[in-house]
């Protein structure tokens, strides 16, 4: 059977009781707390996708293909693939020399391995193919973040102190949702991320008004 996707936590530092806070402002006020995503949808069911990926090896079948179809020029990886030492390398200048395109392979350790592409028209539709390599980085980035589970949730919370109505001598504390954000990609960019909402929340004027 294919392997589903995994979440891996990373090390973060725990505050209040709870393991998952990442950070907390200097007066306690407020926290933010990183958290897997797991709602997170396969990036390749969105239709705004640009690059097209031909899938070379599932190992066995032990991976899933990332494409079920591999886009336009999935037949020409059909004709040149039957050198397994050269195949990559030919069908790479084939899309560079015929099509004006770009290639980059994706073989990441647990994981399928396969050729992301875009034609040389897709390229200049892209950015005028001035920085398409980057963005078939950043489609394949994506989609192994979530492929490896490292897709993420920010939770920003705030301090809060009552007294019970029916006690209330007895002093009580929790924390209540404030802000968050769901779909942050791979575990620096949703750290960033979560960071900057606290630091904003931290920036903000807190003293009461008359």
């Amino acid at each position: 059977m294919p392997k589903p996707p995994t979440h891996t936590t990373p090390a973060l530092a725990g505050a209040d009781g709870a393991t998952d806070v990442l950070d907390t402002t200097d007066d306690g006020r407020f926290r933010v707390r990183l958290v897997p995503d797991r709602e997170a949808r396969n990036p390749r069911t969105d239709d705004a996708n640009l690059v097209h990926v031909i899938t070379i090896d599932t190992h066995h079948g032990q991976y899933c293909p990332v494409d079920k179809d591999g886009g336009p020029l999935a037949d020409a990886w059909e004709r040149l693939k039957w050198n397994r030492w050269q195949g990559v390398d030919t069908f790479t200048r084939y899309v560079a020399i015929m099509h004006g395109g770009i290639v980059l392979e994706s073989a990441p350790q647990s994981g399928p391995r396969s050729l992301w592409y875009v034609t040389g028209e897709e390229a200049a539709a892209i950015d005028g193919g001035l920085l398409t390599e980057a963005y078939v980085q950043a489609e394949m980035d994506e989609y192994e973040a979530w492929a490896t589970g490292d897709v993420w949730s920010y939770i920003v919370e705030e301090h809060i102190s009552f007294r019970r109505d029916d006690d209330p001598d007895q002093a009580m504390q929790t924390f209540e949702h404030v802000d968050s954000c769901t779909g942050l990609s791979t575990t620096p960019y949703a750290q960033a991320q979560a960071r900057e909402a606290l630091a904003f929340y931290a920036s903000r004027d807190t003293t009461p008004t008359a």
